[in-house]
């Protein structure tokens, strides 16, 4: 793959990241299986982790949490990304990593894997982060990811902001999105298909403005199907050696509510059914990326 160097001339060779080594960052909407993925490539040697989400070790960054930034969302940019942002997120990251085994880095530098679905509108900021980071497109029906989304909310298991202000419905759930005060008279199933369209959006948005061999995709009703076979073309394309072969099937996640099941989404169908027109670019649009983020894992 020809290199770029930090002023855009091609060929040359790049200045690598002393500390973190193309992290990898699995990007998706909530409830679409990005905690499985994770799951499955925490198992890799190599790879460390904070291991969990990075809700509050971003968050804790001065500026960067919806409180001081008026409760407009979870969204961030390349402008978020000041110097001294910079230099002290990578330090959290750096001093909490760990690899499947519990233990810390002992050279630098390493693979790190990040998922927290909040990354989904935050992905510019994040290649400012880390130049050098790769993302990775994990795409769901979306049928069944609003409606897993809903199941989320009404469990009571994934409230993020129960005291948002302006916000007296059922209490936040899951991503706090850009423009969410429009939706405060909504009934919930329109709550969910505006924060998955809105999210969905965001992510393919900064996708486009990466450099291809940056990101790539994977379908998650093919890594259900075959995972060894798309497994194995992931840990290829972003250069994980795994000591382990990937089984035929693969364990529950950790924030699986029921049984996974390909029309579980149907018990709202009533509900989700009739959203679909108005979401029908935003789906279409996904499933283009999907295809196009599928020949890149060739590259990444």
């Amino acid at each position: 793959m020809m290199q770029q160097s930090s002023d855009g001339q091609a060929g040359a060779v790049v200045r690598r990241d002393p500390v973190f080594d193309r992290p990898v960052f699995i990007i998706s909407p909530p409830r679409s299986g990005s905690t499985l993925l994770f799951e499955t490539l925490t198992r890799a040697p190599a790879v460390y982790t904070i291991g969990g989400e990075s809700h509050q070790m971003i968050e804790q960054v001065r500026g960067l949490s919806p409180r001081d930034r008026g409760f407009d969302s979870n969204a961030l940019d390349a402008t978020d990304a000041s110097p001294a942002c910079v230099q002290q997120l990578r330090s959290h990251f750096q001093v909490a990593l760990r690899d499947r085994d519990g233990r810390p880095p002992r050279t630098m530098p390493v693979r790190m894997l990040e998922k927290t679905p909040k990354n989904a509108l935050r992905v510019k900021f994040l290649n400012a982060v880390f130049p050098e980071g790769r993302f990775v497109f994990l795409h769901r029906d979306a049928r069944e990811t609003i409606g897993s989304m809903i199941d989320a909310w009404q469990s009571g298991r994934f409230r993020t902001y129960p005291g948002l202000p302006e916000w007296r419905q059922i209490p936040w759930s899951l991503l706090l999105v850009p423009g969410w005060r429009e939706l405060a008279e909504k009934p919930l199933h329109e709550v969910v298909a505006a924060q998955w369209q809105t999210t969905t959006e965001c992510l393919l948005d900064a996708l486009e403005s990466l450099r291809p061999e940056q990101w790539c995709a994977m379908d998650y009703a093919a890594l259900l199907d075959q995972p060894k076979r798309e497994l194995g073309a992931l840990c290829a394309a972003l250069d994980i050696a795994a000591d382990e072969q990937f089984g035929d099937t693969l364990p529950l996640s950790r924030y699986t509510l029921t049984q996974p099941a390909p029309d579980k989404w149907r018990k709202h169908a009533a509900v989700i059914e009739p959203m679909l027109p108005q979401l029908a670019p935003t789906m279409e649009r996904a499933r283009r990326a999907l295809a196009q983020g599928l020949l890149q894992r060739r590259t990444v």
